[in-house]
């Protein structure tokens, strides 16, 4: 059962950023983008975590208290099963979104030529449903590893995905103006009706 586990998360996972990977080459032109300095902000700190949540056997990465488990491991298949069904309701979220925001998607920070607010969809749900979706499928992974280590992982993930998260937000109030603050107003941006 751990082996199909350790293969099952992988698979998803690649599969996941084989589809952001081809669906990226379909976008608008951008009219602005962030700086780079912007982009580094919430990048290296993003890719802190997932070395934490996907690799914690690298060197250096292991601490003692950290390696140690949350979970009890008696109970892995199900904390396991658990992890994996809320990696793929998380991710599956992330395609809703991609597929919904088409052409006006982008991996930082930016503004397209042509621009849209789109507030259908899974952006009805929430106004950020990929950094959710990011968010609910790495509680899966933290779960399923069942280490403090991965808790610590999502902590970092949460803070990197956070900072975008407000740059965007200044992007689209500055582009939108009313009509952002007014979607603001009805929306919550990452978890439905609190945050």
């Amino acid at each position: 059962m751990i082996a199909f586990y350790s293969n099952l998360f992988p698979a998803m996972w690649i599969a996941w950023a084989i589809y952001w990977w081809w669906s990226s080459r379909r976008v608008k032109v951008t009219a602005r983008r962030e700086s780079v300095a912007s982009r580094l902000t919430y990048i290296l700190p993003m890719m802190l975590a997932i070395a934490l949540l996907f690799f914690p056997s690298l060197p250096n990465l292991r601490v003692s208290f950290l390696s140690e488990r949350f979970l009890p491991v008696e109970s892995w298949r199900v904390w396991g099963a658990v992890g994996a069904v809320l990696s793929v309701v998380g991710l599956l979220f992330t395609v809703w979104a991609r597929v919904h925001l088409g052409k006006n998607w982008s991996g930082t920070v930016t503004l397209k030529k042509e621009h849209e607010l789109i507030t259908s969809g899974p952006y009805r749900i929430v106004r950020h449903p990929i950094y959710t979706g990011l968010l609910l499928a790495f509680i899966g992974v933290a779960i399923a590893r069942g280490e403090w280590l991965g808790i610590l992982g999502l902590a970092i993930l949460t803070l990197s995905l956070w900072r975008k998260f407000k740059i965007e937000e200044r992007f689209m109030m500055e582009q939108f103006g009313s009509a952002y603050a007014a979607y603001r107003q009805r929306v919550a941006a990452l978890i439905p009706f609190l945050i």
